[in-house]
């Protein structure tokens, strides 16, 4: 197995997946733990959100949102869904929970030397939009919601009044990103098992759905074949020694949706141990 070296071309790539993102957390607090840094780092969805956690410091912190909360809170169900249009609390996930529960340390964010980014998805133009703000809290806020506005369980989300939805709908694992920019001594962490796939045809997208953006439309129908490449360019690099991949080595057992914490918990020590193997 490669192991990690850091130089001024790493560059730390953070998939999605739900609360699969736990296994995501655990990485990350592995890499605090031993002081790891990458100069830069990009994450969607999931990963987005853990990713704010890394770079402000705070170990331990996606941890707790991710389990603790979920147990004390219940933020995920259709009673949401029902109620509120949304199948996840946001205003506890986005609003009281930075601002009360756990509060984010902005000032650490903002003073940070390393680059950070976070991947949403235009409803309009139906690509991938890249942000990143380290200084208006309000604007991180409404970007790392729309990177985790799940397509028809999330209303859309706006950031500078320009609709989007999740990151993952164009960008699931923004590899290219990194390489564009001149990273090409990269860290890939995956939330699923070497050698998934996701069927490898376009998704149905119901008529009543974002009827106002055919170009989001498009995206979402044919986002299973954008994965599916995207993994395979991943694990051809990988092949080359090009790059690391951590990703859970167990099946999987976790849903985006997961509810069950001691899934979650077993996930986010599968993460801290393939962390820990790759240094």
């Amino acid at each position: 197995m490669k192991k990690i070296t850091v130089t001024p071309q790493s560059g730390l790539i953070l998939e999605g997946g739900g609360m699969r993102g736990v296994f995501t957390s655990g990485v990350l607090d592995c890499f605090m733990d031993k002081g790891i840094r990458f100069p830069y780092t990009i994450g969607v969805s999931a990963g987005a959100c853990n990713g704010l956690s890394y770079m402000s410091g705070q170990r331990g912190r996606a941890k707790y949102s991710n389990i603790d909360m979920l147990d004390k809170y219940h933020f995920i169900g259709i009673k949401h869904l029902i109620k509120k249009g949304n199948i996840m609390d946001f205003d506890l996930m986005f609003h009281t929970f930075p601002e009360e529960i756990v509060p984010y340390d902005y000032t650490a964010f903002a003073t940070c030397n390393e680059k950070y980014e976070m991947v949403t998805t235009s409803c309009t133009t139906g690509k991938a939009c890249y942000y990143d703000e380290k200084h208006n809290p309000k604007r991180i806020i409404d970007i790392v919601k729309a990177s985790s506005s799940l397509p028809f369980v999330c209303p859309i989300a706006y950031v500078d009044g320009t609709p989007m939805l999740d990151g993952g709908i164009a960008d699931s694992i923004p590899l290219l990103r990194a390489r564009e920019l001149g990273y090409n001594n990269n860290v890939v962490v995956l939330t699923r098992n070497k050698g998934y796939r996701k069927k490898d045809e376009e998704s149905k997208v119901p008529s009543f759905f974002y009827k106002k953006y055919p170009n989001l439309r498009e995206a979402i129908a044919q986002r299973n074949m954008m994965y599916n490449r995207q993994i395979a360019l991943v694990e051809e690099l990988e092949d080359k020694g090009e790059l690391v991949v951590i990703r859970p080595t167990k099946p999987i057992t976790v849903g985006r949706m997961e509810k069950d914490t001691s899934k979650l918990l077993d996930l986010y020590e599968q993460g801290y141990q393939a962390a820990t193997a790759c240094l």
